[in-house]
């Protein structure tokens, strides 16, 4: 469906191509050495070797250090460490205020600052000494294997409206590798965490589109176009991609929607750390690289695109019976099919009913639909296989999985005798209804069998230890914090983001405490929420408010809150926790696939459009439409709904 937003969109791309493309995203002269460094990581230093640097003006580059990769973790990070304590040594006593008979080494770190630099600032540095790592060949990898997907991202982003130039951002984010993942959970060479990448694709345990880099393309054009709806800009809604919406817009409502060096030097968000400062800049410099490739890359030779044949799933198919019917095998099958999940390759699951296969088109006999519709009887099935088993992923919660198996959580407790419905650990598998309870162990028990080996499976590299995910407060459940992984992490791959800005990334709502003690409300939540997220009675919140017994919350409406047995960060930390919640449930049944506009005309009713002509619940709707006061809609005024689709289940 093609809205006017899209047709303004798509215009907008052709108009483009005739405008400075520093229009569209602008590089200030203040962020050249910001950029200079990031082409400099992304072409001169390889991966076994790294910089210390200042981790605000990156223009300071202190040393290099080799990293070899035989080295372990902890030995490169001695060798970091055991440099950065040198260095610091040396600029607190350039901050003491010496300036004669300096040392070599102290001489040479005081000509990396300007003249005038003031013993504040060296002092100020000294705590600020930051390495990163050389991403030389894993960047030049990551442009040879673009070349299989860049002319099918450049066509789906035209379409979308969105600037075929954001197809460098995979460059930060993964080295264009299907097969990336983060340590905590974010996948695929767009790097979508789960939260967010159910809201455009299907991301479940049968079927993962994130590391379809087809599918997850589309969605990365969906995410951005959003984004940009909602920012007016597009070094925003890049930042928005790593930030979060709801963040990058406080800080364009504190600085200015275009004062993007003040937002980018000066925005002092709680989470806004390193890796947002600098998430649009590095998007900058892989944007040079990835347009002078030649310069930066003599003789580099692009992948050629793989021509596929492509056909739907009639039915629910077993991989014993379509191997057979192609005439490949499995791995070939997963290689070229990589949103199929573990639980087929293992025999749990069949391959779902609708699903889009690939299959090169030099690989099949006759065109892929023609075979799938002639597979044998015993190979094709109704209905899905019944889930036995759950293992536990970093972000999961007892009541998400729940959710996910349409049972109950006390359900869930009783079948595997968990001590409590708050506490389950990364790696752990949970028995589910259809597996029936666990059987009595017998002393003379014969040996399992050996399980279906998945082929070209790939785990997520350097897992961290399991991590138990425990309440996060009154009423509500945490999933373990997920980090966008990629060059800006640093410090080898140290966390740089923390729970509020990647629990809801694509929700511009504002879930936030003004210093004044007051909330914007939002759809979904009464004063008996805040009265259990501040553990204390509503009638205190009526009092505090003015308001009547019976009197309703206004969505969009400000509320001043009682912080005296519950400070502001855990209030915030359980607010968001209980609308993640809200959300995931959602966007495990719908994926949003457009967007359409509507003139509101007298006599409309906001909650009638969404809810019975557009299905799209209230605070869906909002997001769509963050600056709408739903209480003064006047007729002329242009909206937006998000188009919905069945999630696919089986």
């Amino acid at each position: 469906m093609t809205s006017i937003r899209q047709i303004v969109l798509i215009f907008m791309v052709f108009a483009a191509a005739t405008a400075n493309a520093d229009e569209i995203f602008p590089q200030p002269p203040e962020l050249q050495p910001d950029v200079d460094f990031w082409v400099s990581i992304f072409t001169q230093y390889s991966t076994d070797e790294g910089v210390l640097h200042d981790n605000r003006n990156l223009a300071i580059v202190y040393a290099r250090l080799d990293m070899p990769a035989k080295l372990s973790r902890r030995e490169r990070q001695r060798r970091a460490e055991a440099r950065r304590k040198k260095l610091r040594a040396v600029l607190r006593t350039l901050a003491s205020g010496k300036r004669d008979n300096l040392s070599a080494e102290e001489e040479r770190v005081l000509a990396l600052w300007p003249e005038d630099v003031s013993n504040q600032e060296l002092a100020a540095a000294a705590k600020r000494i930051r390495y990163q790592q050389g991403l030389r060949d894993r960047f030049r990898e990551g442009l040879e294997r673009s070349g299989r997907w860049r002319d099918f991202v450049n066509k789906e982003f035209t379409a979308l409206g969105v600037p075929i130039e954001i197809a460098a951002l995979p460059h930060v984010e993964s080295s264009y590798n299907p097969a990336a993942r983060s340590h905590v959970g974010a996948s695929g060479i767009w790097q979508f965490t789960r939260s967010t990448g159910r809201r455009f694709m299907r991301v479940d345990h049968v079927v993962d589109e994130r590391n379809d880099p087809f599918s997850a393309t589309r969605a990365a054009g969906r995410l951005m176009a959003y984004n940009y709806s909602i920012t007016g800009n597009w070094p925003m809604a890049i930042t928005a991609y790593n930030h979060g919406l709801s963040g990058v817009r406080r800080a364009m409502r504190k600085h200015g929607d275009t004062a993007y060096v003040e937002i980018l030097r000066k925005y002092k968000g709680r989470t806004f750390g390193f890796a947002s400062r600098n998430f649009y800049v590095a998007f900058l410099a892989a944007k040079e690289v990835d347009q002078n490739v030649e310069k930066y890359f003599p003789g580099l030779v692009f992948e050629k695109p793989v021509d596929y044949s492509v056909a739907k799933l009639p039915t629910y198919v077993s991989v014993s019976g379509l191997t057979k019917a192609l005439g490949v095998s499995a791995a070939k099958l997963a290689q070229h099919n990589p949103g199929l999940q573990a639980t087929i390759w293992q025999g749990s699951k069949y391959l779902p009913k609708g699903y889009d296969l690939r299959m090169p088109a030099n690989s099949v006999t006759q065109p892929l639909a023609t075979l799938l519709a002639s597979l044998p009887a015993d190979s094709v099935f109704a209905k899905q296989l019944p889930d036995m088993f759950h293992t536990v992923v970093r972000g999961d919660t007892l009541s998400q999985i729940a959710a996910t198996y349409d049972t109950r959580v006390s359900t869930l407790v009783a079948l595997n005798a968990l001590s409590s419905s708050h506490r389950i650990r990364a790696g752990q598998r949970l028995r589910l209804p259809a597996a029936g309870p666990a059987p009595v162990v017998v002393a003379a028990a014969a040996p399992a069998q050996a399980p279906i080996e998945a082929p070209v499976v790939v785990e997520p590299a350097a897992l961290e230890p399991a991590v138990v995910a425990s309440i996060a407060g009154v009423g509500g459940e945490a999933p373990v914090d997920e980090m966008v992984p990629g060059p800006l992490a640093g410090d080898f791959a140290a966390p740089v983001t923390g729970p509020i800005q990647t629990a809801l990334l694509s929700d511009p709502s504002d879930y936030s405490v003004a210093a004044d003690n007051t909330i914007e409300i939002q759809p979904l939540e009464t004063l008996g929420h805040y009265g259990d997220w501040l553990e204390i009675k509503t009638q205190r919140l009526r009092d505090i408010n003015g308001l009547a017994f019976r009197a309703h919350v206004e969505v969009g409406r400000r509320i001043r809150l009682d912080l005296d047995t519950v400070d502001a960060k855990t209030f915030e930390a359980r607010r968001i926790a209980y609308h993640r919640a809200q959300q995931d449930n959602f966007f495990r049944r719908h994926v949003i696939t457009g967007v359409t506009d509507y003139t509101i005309r007298r006599g409309d009713s906001i909650w009638i459009l969404a809810l019975r002509k557009y299905n799209v619940p209230v605070w869906l709707f909002r997001q769509y439409n963050p600056g709408l006061d739903l209480q003064k809609v006047r007729p002329g005024t242009t909206v937006q709904f998000p188009v919905l689709s069945d999630a696919g289940s089986g």
